[in-house]
């Protein structure tokens, strides 16, 4: 057990298991790169959707650092009434133009305005030094996501909510427990990003290994400033591959086989941080006051075979009502990111649609079939 143990624990220092084995294999020279990265022909890792418009936008968070996303709307919308929408966080490391954007196009289809959108420094989002992560910026990222979308003239600001996956997930909540602009929140594949660095996987991090982490960061903190830059963890190959490496651990080849095979890679996503970005997240707690955001609802959903499935259970034991926690058959983490036959969005359209239903007196639109 012993063994076991010390295993998890060290792939939870290597940005909570994926990145470990990934670094051995793909080292890229990313140091210094201090520009948002943007391609000259737009590449989705899905198909776009005839049912509805997808825009181009840009704001700023309340830090002044400039967001870029994309506003998804249903087709056959009508502009001079108002709609209930959605914030939509990516996967940690991911881009709006992967699993954020299929949730987005899908709660679109179904008649909500939704904004998929690329954190602080990664992604075609601004911020430097580059590939920063920090559970205070990104959580305000979704707020400002909610700024955004409160000015749009079609959108009710009394209904809007947030959809975080995997590591956003804890960030969408996080938003959520200050913000009561979001009035309701859900999350597929949920990731507590501070936990898992903070406790370890499973939460079998030693006090001595937590301080012998510390004073690994506290090294190469002196080591960024003697440099003039930070160290970036490895990231994923600059190309799509055809196959996984040989011998890598369980959890990293499935984040592998989504973010570097043709699957789900796009090359804004390299899956790398600033390696002393963990200090934040072992300091700032995501899910401290997660029972503050009753009466507002909490959505978890979660794979059965997720190998992610013990955090969102956890949320859920600390979350107050309303609250739920949706158990998808057979699903493993990253399934649900992109697979559309798997992701329960009727699911998603009815907790939703109930819980930013516009209260009496109010009056509000969903396109749906049945009114086209």
């Amino acid at each position: 057990m012993n063994q076991i143990r010390n295993h998890m624990n060290q792939l939870t220092i290597a940005l909570a298991a994926f990145l470990l084995m990934i670094g051995q294999a793909y080292s890229q020279g990313l140091l210094g790169q201090n520009e948002p990265k943007s391609q000259l022909k737009e590449y989705l890792t899905f198909t776009l959707s005839d049912k509805v418009t997808k825009q181009n936008v840009q704001y700023k968070n309340r830090y002044g650092i400039p967001l870029a996303a994309h506003l998804y709307t249903p087709k056959n919308m009508d502009a001079s009434k108002k709609y209930p929408a959605l914030v939509v966080g990516t996967p940690y490391g991911g881009v709006k133009e992967q699993g954020a954007g299929i949730y987005a196009q899908n709660m679109a289809e179904r008649g909500f305005v939704a904004l998929a959108f690329d954190e602080s420094y990664n992604g075609e989002s601004g911020g430097a030094p580059r590939h920063v992560s920090s559970p205070d910026v990104f959580a305000e990222d979704f707020s400002a996501g909610v700024d955004f979308l409160g000015t749009r003239p079609f959108v009710d600001r009394n209904q809007i909510g947030a959809i975080g996956l995997c590591g956003s997930g804890g960030f969408a909540l996080k938003a959520a427990q200050v913000d009561h602009r979001i009035k309701a929140v859900a999350t597929t594949s949920m990731y507590d990003i501070s936990g898992v660095k903070r406790n370890g996987w499973m939460n079998a991090m030693t006090a001595e290994e937590r301080t012998k982490s510390l004073n690994e960061l506290a090294r190469q903190r002196w080591k960024d400033v003697d440099t003039g830059q930070p160290e970036l963890t490895a990231s994923f190959p600059s190309k799509p591959v055809t196959t996984i490496p040989a011998g890598m651990d369980p959890i990293a080849s499935e984040f592998f086989e989504y973010y570097a095979m043709k699957r789900g890679f796009h090359p804004n996503s390299i899956g790398a941080f600033t390696k002393t970005s963990d200090m934040d997240f072992m300091n700032f707690p995501l899910l401290n006051y997660i029972e503050t955001i009753s009466p507002r609802p909490i959505l978890l959903i979660i794979g059965e075979k997720a190998h992610s499935r013990y955090f969102s259970e956890e949320a859920y034991q600390q979350a107050a009502e309303p609250k739920e926690l949706y158990i998808v058959p057979n699903a493993r983490h990253i399934d649900l990111y992109d697979r559309t036959d798997m992701i329960p969005f009727d699911k998603l359209t009815a907790f939703f649609s109930q819980y930013l239903a516009p209260k009496p007196n109010e009056k509000a639109n969903l396109v749906t079939e049945s009114n086209k």
